[in-house]
């Protein structure tokens, strides 16, 4: 139950169907009852043993209520037998009770209607404060998970939490209610054989409650392991090619089939703990049953003490007692697998975000003079990736990172996107720190052409209008020219149009490039951070590319990271990285005069 107060702000918008759900539980409740009571009327009457009474009763005050409705209901038993006949009598007996059970059920209906929205928008929020936690944690964070538990978690984690939602709302109102009404009315008519009843009700609990204590545990390893199966196919489908090529359809499967046996046994204990619930409920309650047949049938037939009518009735109580118990007994059960579903839930609504925006972060128009990369040091995990880095990019100019893999050259995008926060030292645009800014500000003056070029299974124009929602759609072709994409958009079937498929997979590997730089010049910011952007493109489309990178960067200040050199050769400064720090700088001239580190990696590569 811990859990209902972490969600409890998602209840909030919806309380007022919380509040009607309540109101109608109430009722349902106690019309349960009365339904139940209205037989005995019916079976006095069939047997005859209403008590006759030709005075009508006089009410006393709420005290005296049980006395009064008993002998007015008699008092209209005798006068509608004497004037009616005993058989219209019964016909008023079954239509009182079919109006009963009528607006019991009506009842019923309604509390279920406006749960429904409560249950329904307490998911929709999960989902969404979930999906907005995701695209606000850092890259940091999903290094560490799998895509596949995420999914599972905004999916069938959510769902549980729901369905639990309505189990405890069932625990606390509409169960708990229909037993204290029947029991009050238990009491009403005999109290010599309700606390005959009470003696079992314990023994009943304590078994219950057994059969349910480990569930939370046996709840959160299901929910763990779809994680896992998720997981699989999500890599499966991200790397097919890759599975394809190198024949390991068998080692997936292997994979994908271990992880759903393991599924599929902590199912089964899971459900089979779940369905011991209804028939150890439903059996304890018959046996309670059977005793009180034994001990309310001689009160009947040796005593006296009670009537026909009165046993039937009180049985029928006693017997209607048995489905809010069964409920409660599987609703608890829920609110268990809620619990561990819920854990999961919070787990990632909780994660505290190390790159929150300050409270008085400030945010930036515009970009008026230099980036500056101050001494900075930083880390993934144990070993440093860059050491007592420092770079000035003044406005207007082009700086060149090139090395070997794992120099730290993408690290720099990385941290001046302020993906990850230094871990020493600062980056400074107009001299204003970048963690003293918000990062929306930061990034809108940022444009970024990644070595992976990441699209979107949606048409041309909406994957270039990720850059800029209100660009028209002569800016968006326009920005398709300067990267040269638009010489094979214009030949798609529908143009800017199309839809490009699952990370673009209709695309080559240079056509998918080129919308993502397009997707950068439609931006049209200060700052271009162009991250291997020509690595895969082909010979040809890398020379139309880069003069269109280049005039793009004319009134721009860019850092470039490059494998090819020929893409960096007019850079206003070339930096040589090794092992996180700066070997050499200076111009391609410059560098090359020296004969070093940077004439070693161009001659390496030739030029056309």
């Amino acid at each position: 139950m811990e859990y209902l107060k972490k969600i409890s702000k998602f209840l909030i918008p919806y309380k007022k169907y919380g509040y009607l759900n309540i109101f109608f539980n109430v009722l349902y409740a106690l019309f349960s009852t009365l339904a139940m009571v209205s037989l005995m009327p019916m079976i006095n009457v069939l047997f005859g043993e209403t008590e006759k009474l030709y005075e009508k009763p006089v009410y006393q005050g709420i005290r005296g209520i049980k006395t009064y409705g008993q002998d007015y209901l008699n008092y209209f038993v005798t006068i509608t037998n004497e004037n009616e006949g005993p058989q219209i009598t019964l016909l008023y007996m079954i239509i009182l009770i079919i109006s009963l059970f009528l607006l019991k059920n009506v009842f019923n209906y309604l509390a279920l209607f406006f749960i429904t929205f409560l249950r329904n928008g307490v998911l929709k929020d999960l989902r969404n404060s979930i999906y907005n936690k995701v695209l606000t944690l850092p890259i940091s964070y999903y290094s560490e998970k799998k895509k596949g538990d995420i999914i599972a978690r905004i999916s069938g984690d959510v769902n549980e939490v729901k369905n639990s939602l309505l189990a405890v709302l069932e625990l606390i109102i509409k169960e708990p209610l229909t037993i204290v009404f029947a029991i009050v009315t238990m009491f009403t008519i005999s109290m010599k054989l309700t606390v005959f009843v009470f003696i079992f009700i314990p023994v009943a609990g304590f078994i219950i409650s057994r059969i349910g204590k480990s569930l939370k545990k046996k709840s959160g390893r299901v929910q763990q392991e779809q994680g896992v199966f998720l997981s699989t196919l999500e890599e499966t489908l991200s790397g097919l090619k890759v599975i394809k090529g190198f024949n390991a359809e068998d080692q997936f499967n292997k994979r994908f089939q271990e992880s759903t046996n393991r599924f599929y046994n902590y199912s089964n204990t899971l459900l089979n703990r779940q369905n011991l619930a209804s028939p150890t409920s439903e059996f304890l309650g018959i046996a309670t049953i059977a005793a009180l047949l034994w001990y309310g049938g001689s009160m009947v037939l040796i005593d006296k003490s009670l009537s026909g009518g009165a046993f039937i009735t009180y049985m029928a109580l006693a017997y209607q007692i048995l489905t809010p118990a069964k409920a409660i007994s599987k609703a608890s059960y829920q609110v268990k697998a809620g619990n561990a579903a819920a854990d999961r839930v919070l787990e990632i609504i909780e994660t505290p975000s190390p790159l929150e925006d300050k409270l008085d972060a400030k945010v930036k128009e515009g970009f008026h003079s230099e980036i500056a990369i101050n001494n900075i040091s930083f880390k993934y995990q144990d070993d440093l990736v860059l050491k007592n880095f420092s770079v000035n990019v003044p406005k207007g100019k082009t700086v060149a990172l090139v090395g070997q893999s794992g120099s730290g050259k993408s690290t720099i995008a990385n941290l001046v996107t302020r993906f990850y926060d230094v871990n020493e030292g600062s980056i400074t645009i107009d001299g204003e720190d970048i963690r003293d800014l918000t990062k929306k500000s930061l990034r809108s003056l940022i444009g970024l052409v990644t070595q992976d070029s990441i699209l979107f299974n949606e048409t041309v124009k909406n994957n270039l209008l990720i850059g800029n929602p209100n660009a028209t759609d002569e800016e968006v072709i326009d920005a398709l020219k300067i990267a040269n994409a638009w010489e094979f958009v214009k030949d798609l079937p529908k143009g800017i149009e199309t839809n490009i498929g699952d990370s673009g997979g209709k695309l080559s590997g240079g056509q998918k490039q080129r919308l993502s730089i397009a997707r950068a010049v439609l931006k049209n910011p200060p700052i271009m951070i162009l991250d291997e952007a020509t690595s895969a493109l082909d010979t040809e489309s890398e020379r139309l590319v880069q003069v269109a990178l280049e005039n793009m960067m004319k009134n721009r200040t860019s850092i470039v990271i490059a494998h090819r050199l020929s893409t960096i050769q007019n850079a206003d400064k070339i930096l040589v990285m090794q092992k996180g720090e700066i070997a050499e700088q200076g111009t391609h001239k410059e560098l090359l005069a020296k004969q070093g580190i940077y004439q070693k990696l161009v001659e390496m590569q030739s030029f056309e």
